[in-house]
């Protein structure tokens, strides 16, 4: 246990979180079911000792299956089910922003550990995920931005290593990378989470209509009669008589 990467640590405790239904909630906002994301995760942990070659030279690219390629189809999954073009939006500037702050940081920072209080790792994947959420706000689109900023900062470090013209090793999305993706997307939903709770305790409850989750979005439809119900004055008069109350053009239908 002491052995294993950080992120598979990681993705064990979520996975028990998501077996005995404590991340229901958060799992509505993304789009998944309990049974969903548990396969996901076990697809993410199998995928991480997968590489996918990509180039041999004069750099040796490699492209990690957990760590990058599923990550990506999850974000592009989310950014497709996005319920406004803004949300979507906020997502991509997020994730461009990640990979920015990362990447400078990555030139900047000492990368060996015992050079820093921190492990680099944690600095790394705790910054993405404040900024995504910062950036995106939603829960969607600051998971988006945490998980799709990191990959894209793989992406950048490969291209400055080639107009450099330095030759090295990289693994997209592999390892201290995946740790990092792993890092960077829980926090930012945790954040967001944590930040949309207190929020919603704020002003009394959760904001419902068409383009908040299902189970929000049904919750309304069925508070709606019983709020009119309740706002209806004792003396009104019944509807239909001698007023329209249909959406037809508002005609009436006294003939």
């Amino acid at each position: 246990m002491m052995n294993m990467p950080l992120g598979m640590i990681l993705l064990l405790v979520v996975s028990v979180l998501v077996y005995f239904g404590l991340a229901h909630r958060i799992l509505d906002r993304m789009r998944m079911t309990d049974k969903q994301a548990l396969l996901f995760i076990a697809a993410i942990v199998v995928g991480s000792f997968i590489d996918i070659p990509i180039m041999s030279a004069p750099m040796q690219i490699t492209l990690n299956v957990g760590g990058a390629v599923l990550p990506i189809l999850l974000c592009l999954y989310l950014i497709y089910k996005a319920d406004e073009t803004a949300e979507r939006v906020r997502a991509i500037v997020a994730a461009i922003l990640v990979a920015g702050v990362v990447s400078l940081g990555s030139r900047y920072l000492p990368y060996e550990p015992e050079n820093m209080y921190l492990d680099p790792k944690l600095i790394y994947g705790f910054a993405a995920g404040l900024i995504a959420y910062l950036a995106g706000r939603s829960r969607r689109s600051a998971f988006i931005g945490g998980v799709l900023g990191i990959v894209l900062s793989d992406i950048v470090h490969i291209i400055t290593l080639s107009g450099l013209g330095i030759p090295g090793t990289t693994a997209i999305g592999g390892a201290g990378a995946f740790d990092v993706t792993i890092i960077a997307g829980i926090v930012a939903v945790m954040i967001a989470e944590l930040v949309g709770e207190t929020r919603e305790k704020l002003q009394g409850g959760p904001v419902l209509g068409p383009n908040r989750p299902e189970g929000l979005y049904e919750f309304s439809k069925e508070l709606q009669p019983k709020e009119s119900q309740k706002n209806e004055p004792p003396n009104s008069q019944p509807a239909g008589a001698g007023e329209n109350t249909s959406d037809a053009g508002g005609e009436s239908s006294e003939k």
